[in-house]
């Protein structure tokens, strides 16, 4: 063991553990069989960036890394390309997208340099209209996150209100579609209009400035946070959850949220 291990010792350890001699689970993984990894141990990171224990998020970033790695040594192995190629693309990227650091471009604030970023990117990737810009965004992203996406490019394209009075009635009007669609019974319909009151809440999160995702995350958060107050609640009074009603639990939720 070292006391300090740098990226081509990773690197050499995957090489390793890929090897004739190496880990009969490593040696086995493919690209798709370890893809969901890297969305797993991404969220893990930003639960210990949130926690404020450096300690964990540095441990969960190597995480992050060695998927990365990980992937580039399976690439490696079929004649793709290698770790130095991954690090190729993004330092080209980076310098080519930032033409107002590296290039004639300039940019006062944060904006201006967000709008850069964006119209290099669109060059880069042959972007030719704003539809292209919306298909772009990847499916493989969270539901949320992706309507997030979305709403932000065509806002870009002035497909946007004015202001957030119209958000709010797009909101009640969605709301009203989905209570026809669940008096019709429609299975397919229900889903439909529910995905539409789902992204026009998103598009009032926009509106506030705040992100769908983490709004939801908190709200998850503090439901289990006062769940657990419930069931403690029940268990002081010798009564068991599931064998409540819906009116004795409503009780105990009340009585929990003053908590």
């Amino acid at each position: 063991m070292k006391n300090n291990y740098t990226i081509q010792d990773l690197i050499d350890i995957l090489v390793t553990l890929r090897g004739e001699n190496g880990c009969p689970w490593d040696r086995v993984q493919t690209h798709q069989s370890i893809k969901k990894s890297m969305i797993e141990e991404c969220y893990e990171a930003i639960d210990a960036l949130d926690s404020g224990n450096d300690d964990a998020f540095a441990n969960e970033l190597g995480d992050v890394l060695l998927q990365v790695v990980f992937h580039a040594q399976l690439a490696k192995e079929r004649g793709a390309f290698d770790f130095d190629r991954v690090v190729n693309e993004i330092c080209t990227k980076l310098i080519a997208r930032h033409t107002h650091v590296f290039g004639p471009d300039k940019a006062g604030d944060a904006e201006e340099a967000l709008s850069n970023w964006e119209k290099n990117k669109k060059k880069e990737k042959g972007l030719k209209t704003y539809t292209d810009a919306l298909k772009d965004v990847p499916r493989y992203l969270p539901a949320l996150m992706r309507a997030e996406k979305v709403q932000k490019k065509a806002a870009g394209a002035g497909f946007d209100w004015d202001d957030i009075a119209p958000v709010y009635d797009k909101l009640r009007e969605e709301t009203e579609e989905l209570k026809q669609a669940a008096a019709s019974g429609s299975t397919e319909k229900i889903e439909e209009e529910f995905g539409d009151l789902l992204f026009s809440a998103v598009n009032l999160g926009r509106f506030l400035n705040i992100t769908p995702e983490i709004a939801l995350a908190k709200a998850c958060d503090k439901f289990i946070e006062r769940f657990g107050k419930v069931e403690a609640e029940a268990e002081k009074e010798g009564l068991k959850l599931d064998e409540q009603n819906i009116q004795k639990l409503d009780e105990l939720w009340e009585r929990a949220k003053q908590k």
